[in-house]
């Protein structure tokens, strides 16, 4: 299977900004998706679980700062605020509410991808070593897992999206983003897909399948692993 892009959210209602923005981002080894307001951005946060949000201030229908306090509330990714407003107060409040970043427009895409880096960089766990869930650890490099200290056989599909799970662990992961990129993007809708390898994968890895306390679902977004 070929290497999954990050996945980066712009949420912008300038047309122009997905313009240049989506093929630079697409250039640059992203995947890039669109939201065009503040609720379109929310969804898109929930149902895509993306590596980074890009996020303007000034949207149509809320306030930028309403959606990333809102985000905030369930997404523990880099979120950098693109936007017009250069007054240092709003950078401030900005930050306060979590963003990780801040970039006045007009803006140069050199250096929104390479504050994009960076905030990437400090939110990606190490990838040296196994990721620990509880029990069950998941050694990403060598395609291994255990359960209490013991390997654990799964089918390529059920690793597939374990791992997946497991980088974005602690994070909803969206129906759509997990059959993408385990399927490929024609198998974005077949959720029975999903059920069927989860419910595989909680038999294996849970204490009590019937009860899972590491693959959580999500009703009507996706799954969770919890960390």
């Amino acid at each position: 299977m070929s290497a999954v892009r990050p996945v980066i959210l712009v949420i912008d209602d300038e047309p122009q900004i997905h313009r240049f923005l989506s093929p630079a981002l697409d250039a640059a080894g992203y995947e890039p998706r669109r939201a065009d307001s503040g609720q379109e951005g929310l969804r898109g946060v929930a149902l895509w679980s993306p590596d980074a949000v890009v996020l303007d201030l000034g949207l149509p229908d809320m306030d930028g700062k309403a959606v990333l306090a809102r985000a905030r509330e369930f997404y523990a990714g880099p979120i950098i605020v693109l936007s017009a407003r250069d007054r240092e107060a709003e950078k401030i409040a900005a930050l306060d509410l979590g963003a990780n970043d801040y970039v006045e427009k007009p803006f140069g895409v050199g250096e929104l991808l390479a504050r994009l880096r960076v905030s990437l960089r400090a939110s990606t766990p190490d990838a040296l070593g196994p990721i620990d869930a509880g029990q069950v650890s998941i050694d990403l490099d060598h395609r291994r897992v255990r359960r209490a200290g013991e390997v654990v056989r799964l089918t390529p599909k059920e690793f597939d999206v374990l791992a997946h799970l497991a980088r974005h662990r602690g994070k909803v992961v969206g129906h759509g983003d997990l059959l993408t990129a385990v399927w490929g993007g024609a198998h974005a809708n077949d959720t029975q897909y999903l059920r069927v390898v989860v419910g595989q994968l909680r038999q294996k890895l849970e204490t009590d399948p019937a009860h899972p306390a590491l693959l959580l679902t999500e009703p009507g977004v996706g799954y969770r692993l919890d960390a």
